[in-house]
């Protein structure tokens, strides 16, 4: 490395490592480094590249750290960064680096899912060469129609920004463009700049300045007056308000607004999977979760409300019930969001702000309305109802227990279980399977960020690397990971990475030998669970029905160097945790190995999620499924009225 005055002479990898080491993000007036550090895996395309570059990063002396920490998937890895990113309030992440093809290709799950969530992560997946003079190389596409088409071209329609740095002088924009979409609310998700393999290695004289400390400052938009005047209107027309808190509450950390327009105007509080925890569990007006995996006290109000403020939602389709949540004919919404895309959703009056800001400024605009003190006690009334379901599923009454296998418990035991052990600021990590509903319905949330379940793209292995961000970006909770055979056989091999880090995450590992919600799902639709246990194949049928597979998951967690307890009772459970609570922080990765039964479950939403039913078919069971689809898909509603604006 050499330097001019005013320049400084490095190859493209050192330039991005640099650069990103001297990044920052700050919000009202809180700096933090905007990335922690960079999750790996080296091949040809970026061992020589920015692997070289991390490696002198680690060595210099006087210069801004980039950490370097070496994963054992791509995907996971992108998995760990949001995880991360998600628990940093989207105001810190990672950086992740992948060798040429499917090394990078690898990535492109946790890409959607980045994009999806909304959640900042820096992709940068290796290129094959931009000169072309050895082409094609190992592990490169060739198109026919398109000389200049790459696999890094897959990353563009899941990213937020996408680049090509083919140039050393490309470099400076894409990089500046890639941090301002990071840390704008509004267009955060996956970033991608791909990095051919000769470019990362060639040699430029930069400017200093490219390389100073830079703060990116994330803002809050405030609301028009014009557009709180009209939505405070709206609410106080209503005879039955209703709040869906969406993780935009969190995002902003806009939980004790929230909390403060509750109590004043007492309108009830449900929670999208994102939003659950935005009013901790007890408090009068929090409702717990709404739509498909809801309580029957959220989805009751919903479905009777007149004026619907959704505060930091996209209007999932879990959120909604696929549009028969909100069953008043005469429904309104208010939609509160820093993303016009969002606010605009479902023909509402939008109020495009920053979550905290506009909460406050409604709460000011609502002042001496409240509703109805009947309205109060039917939410009172409707939580009781609810509670006592949960205290049975987290107890199941006898009948129940004693008509379970020897060792075996029901999934609401082991949820309750861990809820009522774990201490309040400890986090639950869950995103695939049955068990993220019955966490949204059962989960008892005691702190604003103990709750992290990955549910818009809802990806079968994100749970264990995703446990592994939430540990790196809050060490002093315990964390949680719940995950069941199925999402758990998808990505095990990130325990090697907790192992290596030394990262203390428990792992409730709930064997119940196949796909159990898919199994339930597939019952509900008339197709008889077909493909969904761990089976062999039946010699006499040819179908996968013989008996149940030999798969022994607690073996497989002690070989890549977990600690593994096994659990046979739910006193061996709760003692399980307990020991797990106590381990030290520095210890690894500690599993609880535990059997559940699949076809006990978790006390019924009353409500529906659209999932389209054959509409012919040989299988009485299939004809009936469609029946009760048919029947369901009446009470949707296209929510076009436009919602009135103040007159003026």
């Amino acid at each position: 490395m050499t330097s001019t005055a005013g320049t400084v002479r490095l190859t493209v990898g050192q330039a991005v490592v640099r650069f990103l080491a001297n990044q920052w993000s700050e919000r009202d007036g809180r700096r933090q480094k905007l990335f922690a550090g960079c999750l790996g895996i080296f091949g040809h395309g970026n061992v020589a590249g920015i692997g070289q570059a991390l490696l002198q990063n680690e060595l210099a002396a006087g210069e801004e750290r980039l950490p370097y920490v070496l994963a054992r998937n791509e995907q996971a890895m992108v998995h760990t960064a949001v995880a991360y990113a998600r628990q940093k309030d989207r105001l810190q992440t990672w950086v992740c680096t992948a060798s040429v093809g499917p090394g990078s290709t690898n990535m492109l799950t946790g890409a959607a899912l980045a994009t999806v969530n909304r959640l900042p992560v820096l992709l940068l997946p290796s290129g094959t060469f931009a000169t072309r003079v050895a082409g094609p190389v190992l592990q490169e596409l060739e198109a026919p129609y398109a000389a200049d088409l790459t696999v890094n071209d897959a990353f563009r329609p899941l990213s937020r920004f996408f680049d090509r740095v083919n140039r050393p002088e490309q470099l400076p924009s894409a990089l500046l463009g890639a941090m301002r979409v990071l840390t704008d609310p509004v267009e955060t998700g996956a970033v991608t700049m791909a990095l051919p393999q000769d470019v990362q290695a060639e040699a430029f004289d930069w400017p200093v300045e490219l390389f100073a400390e830079r703060v990116w400052r994330v803002g809050r938009p405030l609301p028009e007056a014009i557009d709180i005047t009209d939505a405070a209107a709206l609410i106080r027309s209503a005879r039955r308000p209703f709040v869906v808190a969406g993780g935009g509450v969190h995002y902003s950390g806009a939980e004790d607004a929230l909390r403060a327009f509750s109590e004043a105007t007492g309108i009830p509080v449900g929670e999208s999977q994102a939003g659950k925890g935005s009013l901790p569990h007890e408090h009068p007006q929090a409702m717990g979760a709404v739509g498909s995996t809801g309580t029957t006290a959220a989805n009751a109000l919903a479905g009777e409300a007149d004026v619907v403020i959704g505060v930091g939602t996209r209007y999932g389709d879990f959120t909604t019930a696929s549009r028969t949540a909100f069953q008043n004919p005469d429904v309104r919404f208010v939609n509160v969001n820093v993303a016009r895309f969002d606010a605009g959703k479902l023909s509402g009056l939008s109020v495009v702000a920053d979550a905290r800001e506009a909460l406050i400024a409604l709460t000011a605009a609502l002042d001496g309305y409240a509703v109805h003190p009947a309205y109060r006690d039917r939410q009172a009334e409707l939580w009781r109802d609810w509670d006592a379901r949960v205290e049975t599923a987290h107890n199941p009454p006898a009948e129940i227990t004693d008509a379970l296998a020897d060792g075996v418990l029901t999934q609401g035991t082991v949820l309750g279980c861990v809820n009522e052990l774990s201490d309040p600021r400890d986090v639950v990590v869950c995103a695939a399977g049955s068990m993220p509903g019955d966490l949204h319905k059962l989960w008892r949330v005691r702190d604003r960020k103990s709750y992290h379940v990955e549910y818009g793209f809802s990806c079968m292995g994100y749970e264990i690397p995703g446990g592994i961000g939430v540990r790196l970006a809050d060490p002093d909770r315990d964390v949680f990971v719940l995950v069941g055979d199925g999402s758990y056989l998808m990505m095990p091999t990130e325990l090697v990475t907790a192992v290596q880090e030394r990262l203390k995450i428990i792992v409730v590992l709930v064997q119940n030998h196949g796909f159990h919600s898919i199994g339930s799902l597939s019952e509900s639709l008339g197709s008889q669970r077909f493909g969904t246990a761990y089976r062999f194949r039946n010699d006499a049928t040819g179908r996968l029905d013989g008996e149940r597979l030999p798969i022994d998951l607690a073996a497989n967690a002690r070989s890549l160097g977990a600690t593994v307890i096994e659990a046979r009772s739910r006193k061996e459970l709760e003692q399980a945790i307990r020991d797990a609570k106590a381990a030290p922080a520095d210890g690894g990765p500690i599993v609880i190995h535990v059997e559940t039964d699949p076809t006990v479950h978790a006390p019924d939403s009353e409500s529906w999620w659209d999932v389209p039913v054959s509409q012919v078919s040989d299988l009485d069971t299939t004809r009936r499924a469609h029946d009760a689809y048919t029947a369901h898909k009446a009470a949707q509603h296209p929510y076009l009225a436009p919602t009135e604006r103040t007159e003026r």
